[in-house]
C-alpha cells in the first residue's frame, strides 16, 4: 500500500471514529431525551424517521454529484450538516422545527453509521487497496465504526454523570453533551482535506464516459437494492433509539446499564467484523452473509418474548455477535460486481435504499409500539429480515466476485 493511501485510510477511519461516536451515544439516548422532554411514541419515532429521510436525500446528492465536485469537498459538507443535527437536539424546539432540523442535520437515531458520508468512504476504501485485501480493509473500517459507537453507548452515561457532578438539571445536562456531538462533527469536516487526490476519481472516469453506468451494473445494483430494502425495512424496527426505548419501558432499564449494554452490543458487533472477514475467504461473501444473518433474526424474535430482563440481554447479545457480520461482506460484495468508476453508484443506490426503509421502518415501529403491543417492532422486524436472507442466498448464490472466481 503506498504513503498516499495509508494516509488517506487513516483520514477517512478517524473522521469516521468521531462521527460513529455521536451516533453510537444518540442511538441509546435519542428516543428516552425525547420522551423526557414530553414527546410520545408516536413522534419519537417520526422524528427517527426524519433524520433517516434526510440521510437518504443526502445520499443521492452523494450519489449523483460527489464524484464530479469532489469527494473531499462532499464528505466536508455532510459533517458541517451532521453538527447542524446535534444543535437541533441543544435547541429542541417544538416539534415541527424539529422535525425539519433532525431532516436537514440528518439525526441518526439507529446507534450505526449508515449516512451518506458512510456511502461515500464504502466507495473510496475499496479504491485505496487490492481486491484481496478489500473485504479485510472494509472490515478494520467497520471496526473503526463499531469500536466507536460502542464507546458512544458508553456515553450514554454522560448526562447522569453531568447532573451528578456539576448539578445541573438533567435536560441542561443531555443539551451539554449534544453541544460535544456537534463540536465532533466540525472537527470532522476539518479533518477531510488531509485527504490525498487518491480519494477523488479521475477525471476520465466522470467526464469523458457518456455513460459510466453500464446496464448490467443497473440490473444487478436494482436487484441488490431492492433486497436491501427489504432488510433494511425490518432494521427500521430495531435502530438502537427504539431497543433502548424498548428495554426501557418494559424492564425499566436506566440510562447507565443501557450504555453498558450497548457498548457490549458494539464489541461484538466490530469482533464480528473481522469474524466475517475471515469466513468470507472459506466460504465466500454471500454465504457469510446469509448463514450469519439469519440466526441473528431468530434470537431477536426469541428476545421480545423474554420473560426477564436476563433473558432478553442474553438474546439480544447473542443476536448482535451475528447481526453485523453481514455488513462489510455486503459493501465488498456490491464493490466487487462492479466497475471500480461505478462504485459511488453502487454505494449510493444500495444505502439510498437502505435509508429510505429503515426512516419507513422507524415510523411504522413508532406506531406499533402506541397502538398495538410494545415489543411489535422485535416480531415484525426479525421476520422481514429472515426473509431478506432467504431471497437474497436465491438470487446471488451464483454471482461470484473475482477473488471467487
Amino acid at each position: 500500500m503506498t504513503v498516499p493511501a495509508s494516509r488517506d485510510l487513516l483520514v477517512i477511519n478517524t473522521a469516521a471514529f468521531l462521527r460513529s461516536f455521536t451516533f453510537g451515544l444518540t442511538g441509546v439516548v435519542l428516543g428516552i431525551y425525547l420522551f423526557r422532554v414530553g414527546l410520545s411514541s408516536f413522534n419519537i419515532g417520526v422524528i427517527v424517521a426524519a433524520g433517516l429521510l434526510g440521510s437518504a436525500l443526502a445520499t443521492i446528492g452523494v450519489t449523483a454529484k460527489a464524484d464530479r465536485a469532489g469527494r473531499r469537498r462532499a464528505l466536508v459538507m455532510l459533517s458541517i450538516m451532521g453538527a447542524i443535527g446535534a444543535l437541533a437536539l441543544v435547541l429542541t424546539p417544538a416539534v415541527p422545527v424539529l422535525l425539519a432540523m433532525a431532516f436537514v442535520g440528518m439525526l441518526n437515531g439507529t446507534g450505526t453509521d449508515r449516512s451518506a458520508a458512510f456511502t461515500l468512504e464504502q466507495a473510496i476504501i475499496p479504491g485505496l487497496v487490492q481486491d484481496a485485501s478489500r473485504t479485510w480493509a472494509l472490515a478494520w473500517y467497520n471496526v473503526v465504526l463499531d469500536m466507536a459507537g460502542s464507546l458512544g453507548a458508553l456515553a450514554a452515561a454522560l448526562p447522569l454523570l453531568l447532573q451528578h457532578w456539576l448539578a445541573l438539571p438533567l435536560l441542561a445536562s443531555y443539551r451539554t453533551v449534544f453541544l460535544g456531538c456537534a463540536f465532533l462533527g466540525v472537527v470532522g469536516a476539518i479533518l477531510y482535506p488531509f485527504a490525498s487526490a487518491g480519494v477523488e476519481v479521475s477525471k476520465s472516469a466522470t467526464e469523458t464516459t457518456l455513460h459510466p453506468v453500464s446496464p448490467a451494473t443497473k440490473k444487478v445494483v436494482t436487484r441488490l437494492a431492492g433486497l436491501f430494502s427489504l432488510d433494511a425495512f425490518g432494521g427500521g424496527f430495531l435502530t438502537d433509539a427504539l431497543v433502548a426505548y424498548w428495554f426501557f419501558r418494559r424492564f425499566g432499564v436506566a440510562e447507565e446499564s443501557l450504555g453498558l449494554l450497548f457498548f457490549a452490543v458494539h464489541l461484538l458487533n466490530a469482533a464480528s467484523h473481522l469474524g466475517a472477514a475471515w469466513l468470507a475467504r472459506r466460504i465466500g461473501l454471500v454465504n457469510t452473509m446469509v448463514f450469519t444473518h439469519l440466526p441473528s433474526s431468530l434470537f431477536l424474535i426469541a428476545a421480545a418474548f423474554a420473560p426477564s430482563l436476563k433473558v432478553a440481554v442474553v438474546l439480544f447479545l447473542c443476536r448482535e455477535a451475528f447481526v453485523e457480520m453481514d455488513v462489510p461482506t455486503r459493501q465488498s460484495y456490491v464493490a466487487a460486481v462492479v466497475q471500480p468508476n461505478e462504485r459511488t453508484f453502487a454505494s449510493g443506490i444500495t444505502n439510498l435504499a437502505r435509508n429510505v426503509f429503515w426512516a419507513v421502518g422507524s415510523s411504522v415501529a413508532g406506531f406499533l409500539m402506541q397502538n398495538v403491543a410494545l415489543s411489535a417492532p422485535l416480531v415484525i422486524g426479525g421476520g422481514a429480515k429472515i426473509s431478506y436472507d432467504l431471497l437474497l442466498y436465491r438470487a446471488f448464490r451464483t454471482v461470484k466476485p473475482p477473488e471467487e472466481q
